[in-house]
């Protein structure tokens, strides 16, 4: 059954026309003619050509594309296909999405794709393809990238038994997955000791349901075909110690069976039996050609594949063929590379041949670095070259003459006589059996120029001796410096590498791509360079060297991002922990005195926040108390999010997302009471929106009296470990995932961290808890519990790692004790564990050496450290309830009870929210205002600072005149008023900002406020009067001095002058209240509903016109035709539902 692809964003995918050219030659809107060219294979190759087309065709438009894929998934890396043991799911393997959707906003029509659909035949003549399901698709030029199959000995008895399985695409794994649960404990055999048939025994060993698992390879080594007996002996070697059984020089004779045509055993040519259950081969693939030779396209009769000339065409005239399928020379290529290089050329032809010669396509190189099951392998150039004789000799030169040579008579003559003369090949050998190195290079008899070579264990080298040998450069330095200088401590940095080195052989990206796109700042991070240049998106193995270039290009540019904390300090996260913890210091100045540029600074946005944590993370004193209190961003100083319109949200804890119906009672009476949205949240809470700010104490003492607590969303700490019902209800629950999620939930909760902490348990396989994409997760195994870490959702999304397998319950705490004690103590600031451990010195290798192993002899300090901080809990909600100065802070003004509203309600779906925004930011030049007068009127208690030397951090308050808001602030010693609305989007809430302080380029300190939605930062020093301002600016003084400047230039707020009097006031100079309300009141500026577009209001008129209530959720019938969706937003009547 084929299947139109209806869900990815941005994509074309429209029905095949049933007969006929329907849609051939189509028509711009400019009246130029377009080919549609069709690709047959929707695998890796495939992707490529058609991401390297659109990308050369994007001006000209000369093509719109069609690609129809066999299998029911998108693209997915066939070179990873091995961790799909680990996560099971198909979409963590796809290459497709990320590539497609860059094209999201291409022309209608552009790019389509089909699924689960088999090409059956193709009319060269009409040129027409048909489909399993008879739809037919017209094309000018049409491509073959059908790939391979694996290769099944038909010949062998027992082939087709239940059991038999290859291993080449996720059907083929996930019926090994189905069919291994049934023979759990029994030995699986896997047949070919090659690259796939090593890939093969991996994954069978990952499945952990074996109790051995057998390979079974006919020669006396593996890897024949890329190692030398020495080196691939030492790959035997070495993964018989990983718990691997090879079997060498065996071949299979049969395979036997029992009554139900199950496999019961092997029997070997020489007749020895062999019992196992299961047995996978991994022996080689096919071209797939039966397509094109149905067709009468031209095929190799020996080894299969279709055959192409330079240009990548077959015999027939616009039909080519790339990737596994094509026989170039008498050859077909296995490697990802060749086909990846294949589509670049004919893509480059198909667009730029006009206007530039061809290209052809050459020998490619079959070079190869892996890691196989652990194990690094590497083979590159001509690497059989002493065995087989050299394809090429460089230096040769051109031109030689011919008679210098013996005849061919001669030379058989002599042959006869002496023998075969050795190879014109020297070769140097290294072997270290203590460290399990091997490394041979081939060199020209007067070690001129390497040939090639084979690398085991030791394969840092691969990327420099490639381009030698792909070059023929002379070499400067005697063959043996290869061997001895090959050794050296760390990685690579790549800095003697020329532009043309391959940096990633999967996408042939070079050195000079990787660095060119960082250059010209297309890339800004490694994220965007893995985007660009697909560099590490294929096998992932030069990911290290990626991230090196990357690292000193932005270095060279002067552009490096110091790991520094912010101007205030020249130490990372990492280094500022230490230091407070060697030298106990507990507040701010004391930091900033030990560890500051300026012993006397405010600090910022950026490091106050991250002191307060680290302080948290030692000492978990009350966020709320004057010494910390300045330090907190604004969700920590009100212990609640703040929200849009100034509110704030209310989480509850829910550990592990399991609540009793009395408690849900509590949340729904609490929530009717104040008038508060309630919404579920991902991690299984239930959020509630629009708590004022006066009214959090209320709402948390009913909260509390209801049995419940403060669930640290406001925090950079542990959010929620989110569950599964496991074993407690679910029938193929494994392990109880609630109650360790409970467990683990309550343990590491108010823990603050450098970035907010997310986890999961699931209680199968099946992992409905997600725990696969959090900073820690567990999954329920027979054993026990695999721990997953480092994963993450949100903006840059990762896959977790395992990190320890089958880990009995009650060694999980232990082992996650150490892992978040040492990130706590090593992470920069806001690194999420993901990039923490991506930056870690041996990634997950060097987190399980020293979380498992103890290899840096800390395990215990770890465990202690957090047990003793698990101690220190208390809920925070509760401490305020209890403290009459700390709840005296909830209040929407210092002086006085009266409320003011700051945005204007809306109800939706029955429940109450804030307008929408308004598009534009509020641009009136408010610093600048010239009132008709001023005076000094009395607006707040002076003993409302009085403990304000005990927060040097500095202290806020709201003031409210009139209808208009005042945010007052104090400040090392002063105070500054300015309006509490940040023009930005018109929100109250400057008070609740972050006090900070700068140096600008002349040497002046500025003090700023900083709005807590969205940082800009509003200077409150300077002068107040503009008038003043104007005049010192006429002499000739920065105007950036002005109070009311903005980090955004086109922002500014108004102040005003403030000063303390005798008589227990602070007085601040204002205008006439009529005045002041017509420039700053609340009514003026609150945002109302209306004033920006309902983003619905199109979508709801649509589905209002087909019959469907667009504000309620309905069920979607897909099983009366199929969903189109446009590239470039066609035509409402395209939809087809």
């Amino acid at each position: 059954m084929s299947s139109w692809a209806d869900s990815s964003p941005g994509m074309q995918a429209g029905r095949i026309p049933k007969e006929g050219k329907e849609g051939m030659n189509k028509m711009t809107d400019g009246g130029i003619s377009r080919k549609k060219v069709v690709v047959v294979g929707l695998g890796m190759v495939g992707v490529a050509f058609i991401e390297k087309l659109m990308k050369m065709d994007a001006k000209r438009r000369e093509y719109d594309i069609v690609v129809i894929g066999e299998e029911a998934h998108l693209a997915y890396n066939r070179v990873g296909l091995t961790s799909f043991f680990q996560h099971r799911q198909a979409e963590n393997l796809s290459n497709a999405p990320l590539t497609f959707l860059q094209y999201s906003k291409a022309p209608p029509g552009s790019l389509n794709y089909h699924l689960n659909t088999k090409v059956t035949e193709i009319n060269t003549a009409s040129k027409i393809i048909v489909t399993s399901n008879s739809d037919t698709v017209p094309y000018d030029i049409l491509i073959l990238a059908t790939g391979s199959d694996a290769l099944l000995p038909r010949h062998t008895p027992g082939h087709d038994a239940k059991g038999v399985f290859v291993y080449r695409t996720i059907e083929d794994l996930q019926k090994l997955i189905e069919y291994a649960e049934t023979v759990k404990g029994t030995t699986g055999v896997v047949v070919g000791g090659g690259l796939l048939g090593l890939e093969a025994a991996k994954a069978m060993m990952d499945l952990e349901t074996f109790k051995k698992v057998k390979l079974i390879e006919r020669n006396r080594w593996v890897l024949s075909r890329q190692l030398d007996g020495e080196a691939g002996g030492l790959v035997v070697e070495l993964v018989r110690q990983l718990g691997l059984d090879v079997m060498l020089s065996k071949r299979v004779g049969r395979i036997e069976v029992d009554g139900n045509n199950q496999v019961k055993g092997v029997i070997f040519e020489d007749g020895e039996k062999m019992d196992c259950t299961c047995v996978m081969f991994g022996i080689g693939i096919k071209a797939r050609d039966e397509l094109a030779r149905s067709a009468g396209i031209k095929c190799a009769d020996r080894g299969g594949g279709i055959v192409v000339n330079g240009s990548l065409e077959t015999s027939v005239t616009s039909i080519y063929a790339i990737g596994e399928c094509a026989s170039w020379e008498n050859q077909t290529f296995g490697l990802i590379a060749p086909g990846i290089e294949m589509a670049e050329v004919l893509a480059f032809n198909l667009t730029q041949a006009k206007v530039h010669k061809p290209q052809t396509f050459r020998r490619p190189d079959l070079s190869t670095k892996l890691k196989l099951l652990g194990v690094e392998v590497a083979s590159f150039g001509d690497f059989f070259a002493d065995r087989d004789g050299p394809k090429t000799m460089p230096g040769r030169k051109h031109g030689a003459a011919k008679d210098s040579k013996p005849s061919e008579k001669q030379n058989k003559v002599k042959n006869m006589t002496e023998g075969s003369p050795p190879p014109p090949v020297k070769a140097l050998t290294y072997k270290d059996p203590f460290q399990a190195v091997y490394k041979k290079y081939l060199f020209t008899v007067d070690g001129q120029y390497l040939l090639g070579g084979m690398m085991i264990g030791d394969t840092k080298d691969y990327v420099k001796l490639v381009p030698m040998v792909k070059k023929q450069q002379k070499l400067e330095v005697p063959p043996g410096q290869f061997i001895l200088g090959a050794s050296k401590d760390g990685e690579d940095d790549g800095a003697d590498l020329d532009d043309d080195t391959q940096i990633c052989s999967c996408h042939n990206v070079t050195k000079g791509d990787l660095c060119s796109v960082v250059k010209d700042r297309t890339c800004k991070s490694i994220g965007d360079v893995k985007s660009c240049t697909k560099a590490g998106t294929g096998c992932g193995g030069c990911m290290p060297l990626v991230q090196t270039l990357f690292n000193n290009t932005m270095k060279d540019m002067g552009q490096e991002v110091l790991n520094h904390l912010c101007p205030h300090f020249k130490y990372s996260r990492a280094d500022l922990y230490n230091i407070i913890s060697v030298k106990n210091l507990r507040d701010l100045p004391s930091v900033m005195k030990e560890a500051g540029t300026d012993p006397d600074s405010l600090g910022c946005e950026a490091c106050k926040p991250a002191v307060g944590s680290i302080l948290a993370s030692l000492y978990n004193g009350h966020i709320m108390s004057k010494s910390l209190h300045g330090m907190q961003d604004t969700n920590d100083r009100f212990l609640a999010n703040i929200q849009r319109n100034g509110t704030f949200s209310v989480i509850p804890r829910i550990a592990g997302g399991e609540i009793s119906p009395s408690r849900l009672v509590v949340i729904g009476t609490v929530a009717q009471k104040y008038g508060l949205y309630t919404k579920i949240t991902g991690g299984q809470r239930i959020d509630m929106f629009g708590a004022k700010k006066q009214d959090l104490p209320s709402i948390w003492r009913e909260l509390i009296a209801g049995g419940m607590e403060s669930g640290h969303a406001y925090a950079k700490s542990l959010r929620t470990v989110k569950s599964c019902v496991g074993t407690t209800w679910c029938r193929f629950g494994i392990g109880d995932s609630v109650g360790m999620a409970v467990r683990l939930e309550e343990r590491y909760k108010s823990i603050r961290s450098p970035h907010k902490i997310k986890g999961g348990v699931s209680g199968c396989v099946r992992e409905c808890a997600e725990a696969q994409n959090k900073d820690f997760g567990l999954i329920a195994t027979e054993k026990g519990f695999n721990v997953f870490v480092g994963g993450n959702g949100g903006a840059k999304p990762r896959h977790s790692e395992l990190l320890a397998k089958d880990v009995p319950p009650d060694d999980v705490v232990p082992i996650l004790d150490r892992y978040l004690m040492l990130y706590v103590r090593t992470a920069d600031k806001l690194q999420r564990t993901a990039r923490w451990i991506e930056n870690l010195p041996g990634g997950i290798e060097y987190l399980r050496d020293v979380v498992l192993k103890d290899k840096l002899g800390i395990a215990a300090e770890l465990e202690d450290q957090m047990q003793a901080l698990v101690g220190t809990f208390f809920c925070e909600w509760t401490a305020v309830l209890n403290d009459p100065a700390l709840e005296s802070q909830f209040s929407q003004f210092a002086n006085t009870k009266e409320r003011l509203p700051t945005m204007e309600q809306v109800i939706d779906r029955g429940q109450p929210r804030p307008a929408y925004w308004t598009k534009d930011p509020c641009t009136v030049d408010f610093k600048n205002h010239r009132w008709t007068s001023l005076s000094w009127q009395p607006m707040l208690e002076t003993s409302y600072f009085k403990d304000a030397d005990k927060t040097p951090q500095g202290m806020s308050a709201a003031l409210k005149r009139g209808d208009t808001q005042l945010a007052l602030f104090w400040a090392k010693g002063k105070l500054y008023c300015t309006q509490q609305m940040c023009p930005h989007k018109r929100s109250f809430v400057l008070s609740d900002g972050l006090l900070g302080e700068a140096v600008s380029a002349s040497g002046d300190k500025k003090l700023w406020v900083s709005c807590p939605n969205h940082k800009r930062n509003f200077q409150l020093n300077g002068e107040v009067d503009p008038e003043k301002f104007a005049a010192s600016e006429a002499k000739g003084k920065e105007k950036a001095n002005q109070a009311g400047n903005c980090s955004d230039k086109s922002l500014s707020v108004a102040t005003f002058q403030v000063e303390q009097r005798d008589d227990g006031w602070i007085y601040v100079k204002l205008p006439p209240l009529e005045e002041l309300d017509a420039l700053l009141g609340t009514e003026r500026w609150m945002v109302r509903k209306g004033e920006s577009v309902d983003p619905f209001e199109k979508m709801d008129r649509k589905l209002e016109n087909m019959g469907r209530k667009g504000r309620k959720v309905g069920v979607v019938d897909q099983g009366k035709g199929r969903f189109e969706v446009p590239v470039g937003g066609g035509r409402a009547g395209r939809m087809d539902w």
